[in-house]
């Protein structure tokens, strides 16, 4: 892709906003399913939006919080293949967790958690970080001329 002229697209923008929040769900509830829905007798949408059930006392939160940072890990590749320039991965990862703290709000109230708020940063942190990382990575890869000169 080319990147020279930009060009300022809302549709392109929300598509993926909506597409990243998509994924990063489906991972978390993949991650929950193996790690939480083997522990309890039924996994409910409360381990993804209830505050209360990231808790560092039970072993249950703990595969909870373990969900939640193996959801970012795999949400960084999703910012390298969905948004691809690393200036706009924190951009990206700030917005799906500021939409995570709207639907938890509106699921479970205002997370008073001092571990719901650690770990959601620390989440963000890994994917805005790990997602700029692989990103440069790609951006700062050699061209091959090679296929662009003509056989003589």
């Amino acid at each position: 892709m080319f990147y020279g002229a930009m060009v300022w697209d809302p549709w392109l923008i929300v598509s993926q906003i909506v597409c990243l929040q998509c994924l990063y769900y489906l991972t978390l509830g993949l991650f929950m399913a193996i790690l939480v829905g083997t522990r309890v007798s039924r996994l409910s949408l409360m381990y993804f939006f209830d505050f209360s059930t990231l808790t560092a006392s039970t072993v249950t939160g703990w595969c909870a919080i373990v969900s939640f940072l193996l959801s970012s890990l795999a949400g960084a590749s999703y910012l390298l293949y969905l948004i691809e320039r690393a200036k706009k991965c924190l951009d990206f990862a700030a917005t799906l967790y500021i939409v995570h703290l709207f639907i938890c709000i509106i699921y479970g109230g205002w997370p008073s958690s001092i571990t719901w708020w650690v770990v959601n940063i620390t989440g963000l942190a890994l994917m805005s970080l790990l997602g700029e990382w692989l990103c440069i990575r790609r951006e700062l890869r050699e061209i091959p001329i090679s296929r662009l000169r003509s056989n003589v």
